[in-house]
């Protein structure tokens, strides 16, 4: 995710258990899993898997290797739309109860293993009761009736994101589960199919590439599968009167953007640009990680650029504002095509994992700045050394965020894991050195490729390619309080607080000092 400035300035099915990644979410599971094993005829509770920031997000008791998501589209983006998800998951516990999450739509009817189950819900989960538990080490398959609601949810922010002419998803940081019942947690990614029916008129895509467009009755529907694991708040869905563009990448990859018809000519200087930024970021992350690469440039005002796998999500006022310099521009592009690495690829295990996401995607937005349009890396991070120890005061240090307020759950995407954890990634090229730095990042990207990571593999990582013990610079910079001395730069300072501004004097009194 990338925020959006103010518009006045710019401102900087895989049918297999995946038992060798899911050991690393075994920390995180363990305490939860018990939870699970409680007897039928107890309360329905809500279920999480220990997520330090999401306490309730993600449910033990399963893995889930594939979701089949159906909608249909009623032709307006203020009705629900007819869904049907199909989960297809690897049980690691005696399972008398499913929790999925779920907190915006109507169940019409469960099914587990083609027999009907009965539902009720606890919190944001839908509780499933199937006839007979499901044992440890076993496929099950649940299958849900809903609806899918366009309109906000009441205290919530993401899910749907109605655009001028339709409907996108903006899922991150726990709302998939306003679109779709899952375990709404980025440790458990899944490989998706994803059909959506719409009236003629309509074009839909989504995330991963074609697998099939049936017309039947004044309607079509499209069908896409992906071909890596993706966590479900980066699934991406446009429906809308769309027009879609292909142009090829570097090795042959097929590039689509999306856009709004009536903007096709004015976007087009824009989109060319794509094949030679993932060219670049190839230079330094190494093979672009997935099969196709994209734009979904929607008519929307949400505030931010989403990094959804394979389409990422941007507003399109960005490219058609006159206020944006295009080198901002290119470089917000570049940021959200980062996190097809980092973020996407290499997953994060936890949400507080989440300044390896934001911290990487800003350092090649910084770094492409730099190279493409000489704007300097040192500048930036000198004015974020300035200001990180009010970041880590509002939001504490990049690998300890603090949690969000209540119905502010993207309130975590603050400063501190974007400028201020890109500012640990400069530390640390220069306490290790340029060389080692860029084997540390290609490696990153190419060892945890579709996996999820903590920040332990991260600092394990780059202790193995520096030969180095960098346990206490890590600790100092991911969890200090204050900002550590700058390597190589003595001379940065933290700034001071900026003094709050006087109140204005009452009549006939001269302003205390």
């Amino acid at each position: 995710m990338r925020l959006t400035p103010h518009r006045t300035r710019p401102r900087t099915r895989s049918c297999r258990p995946r038992s060798c990644r899911r050991r690393t979410s075994a920390a995180l599971l363990a305490s939860a899993v018990s939870v699970c094993l409680v007897a039928a005829s107890a309360p329905a509770v809500p279920l999480g898997v220990g997520d330090r920031l999401f306490p309730y997000l993600g449910n033990p008791g399963y893995d889930v290797a594939s979701y089949d998501l159906s909608f249909t589209y009623p032709g307006s983006n203020s009705e629900p739309l007819r869904a049907v998800t199909t989960i297809d998951a690897w049980t690691t516990a005696d399972l008398a109860r499913v929790n999925l999450d779920f907190a915006h739509g109507t169940v019409q009817s469960v099914e587990v293993d083609g027999e009907t189950a009965t539902f009720s819900t606890a919190g944001e989960d839908l509780v499933i009761t199937p006839e007979d538990s499901v044992p440890d080490g076993k496929w099950m398959r649940i299958t849900v009736w809903h609806t899918s609601d366009p309109e906000p949810a009441e205290g919530r922010e993401g899910g749907w994101v109605r655009t001028a002419d339709g409907l996108a998803m903006a899922n991150q940081a726990d709302a998939a589960h306003l679109v779709f019942p899952c375990n709404d947690h980025p440790s458990d990614k899944a490989m998706f199919t994803i059909r959506v029916t719409a009236p003629e008129g309509h074009t839909a895509v989504a995330n991963g590439l074609p697998a099939g467009v049936d017309r039947a009755g004044g309607s079509t529907t499209w069908t896409y599968r992906t071909q890596h694991p993706m966590a479900t708040e980066l699934a991406q869905v446009s429906i809308g009167r769309s027009t879609v563009l292909h142009r090829t990448g570097p090795h042959g990859l097929p590039v689509r953007d999306v856009v709004p018809a009536k903007h096709r000519k004015a976007l087009e200087p824009w989109l060319k640009k794509t094949p030679d930024q993932i060219a670049w970021m190839e230079s330094k992350a190494g093979r672009y990680p997935f099969e196709t690469y994209g734009l979904l440039m929607a008519d929307v005002s949400t505030g931010f650029e989403l990094e959804t796998q394979t389409l990422s999500l941007f507003e399109r006022e960005l490219f058609t504002e006159s206020v944006y310099p295009a080198w901002y521009v290119e470089s917000v592009m570049v940021h959200e095509l980062a996190h097809q690495w980092f973020g996407n690829s290499v997953g994060p295990r936890t949400w507080s994992d989440l300044w390896l996401n934001e911290g990487h995607a800003t350092w090649y937005e910084a770094l492409y700045a730099e190279e493409q349009a000489g704007k300097p890396m040192r500048d930036r991070m000198k004015a974020a050394y300035g200001a990180s120890d009010r970041w880590r005061a509002a939001g504490g240090p990049p690998a300890a965020p603090k949690a969000p307020e209540p119905g502010r759950k993207t309130g975590i995407f603050r400063p501190n894991v974007y400028d201020g954890a890109a500012l640990v990634l400069y530390a640390l090229r220069e306490e290790i050195g340029r060389p080692a730095f860029e084997r540390l990042e290609r490696a990153w990207a190419g060892r945890y490729r579709d996996d999820t990571v903590g920040t332990q593999d991260f600092v394990r990582l780059a202790a193995e390619i520096s030969g180095r013990d960098l346990d206490g610079f890590f600790q100092r910079w991911l969890y200090g309080e204050k900002t550590p001395p700058m390597p190589g730069h003595p001379d940065w300072k933290p700034a001071a607080p900026a003094k709050p501004a006087a109140k204005p004097a009452a009549p006939g009194k001269a302003a205390a000092r």
